[in-house]
């Protein structure tokens, strides 16, 4: 679901304690989560509501002035059930933290293994270390214009750069994206030799 910033601040205020939305299906789901950028939100209830049946408290509670801008909300689709979301602030994206964190060697180590996983599952080649250094380097930049620096299009780039910051190493601005405390640890750590490398002084002989 796509929430305004004032309904987020809502929500994390604990005013705004529901949603509505005209959908062919529910979006969402009774116990599912969203991570936004209040915190994650958690889905209590989902239920077709008749429209005639909605009222000016309705309205308040999804943080709207009143049931005239609740309706506009809802008929700006044709078509479509209207569903009330019950919903409240689980906690905080764990992802802030995760981070802020500075990893140790072994989360260094697991997380170059994990980059490497994704590097051999792409379909166009190793991508981690340079997209990570590009944005290293280019805070802010639009992803359409980091995209077409590797000859990509924008929304497959913005896929692969959501895989790392599910790992906690990058973290999205308006425009582009910054490397996070965490992310800078272990793109240092891609720049220097592996333990196996230094105890051995035949490798890159």
């Amino acid at each position: 679901m796509l929430f305004r910033p004032s309904t987020l601040k809502g929500i994390a205020e604990g005013t705004v304690t529901r949603a509505y939305r005209r959908w062919d299906r529910p979006r969402v789901r009774p116990g599912g989560r969203q991570r936004t950028p209040a915190g994650v939100v958690a889905f209590d209830s989902v239920e077709p509501v008749a429209r005639g049946s909605l009222t000016d408290a309705d309205a308040l509670a999804a943080g709207l002035s009143g049931l005239d801008e609740l309706l506009e909300l809802v008929d700006r689709r044709p078509a479509g059930e209207i569903y009330r979301v019950d919903l409240h602030l689980a906690g905080p994206d764990p992802r802030v933290a995760l981070r802020e964190s500075t990893p140790g060697d072994a989360e260094v180590a697991d997380l170059s293994l994990r980059l490497g996983r994704l590097d051999r599952a792409s379909r166009h080649g190793p991508w981690t270390e340079a997209v990570m250094r590009a944005i290293a380097d280019q805070p802010g930049v639009r992803a359409a214009d980091l995209a077409a620096s590797f000859g990509r299009e924008r929304d497959p780039f913005k896929l692969d750069v959501r895989k790392l910051k599910e790992l906690g190493l990058t973290e999205s601005l308006r425009p582009g994206y910054r490397l996070s405390p965490r992310g800078r640890a272990v793109l240092d750590s891609l720049g220097r030799p592996s333990e196996r490398e230094m105890s051995d002084p035949g490798i890159g002989d």
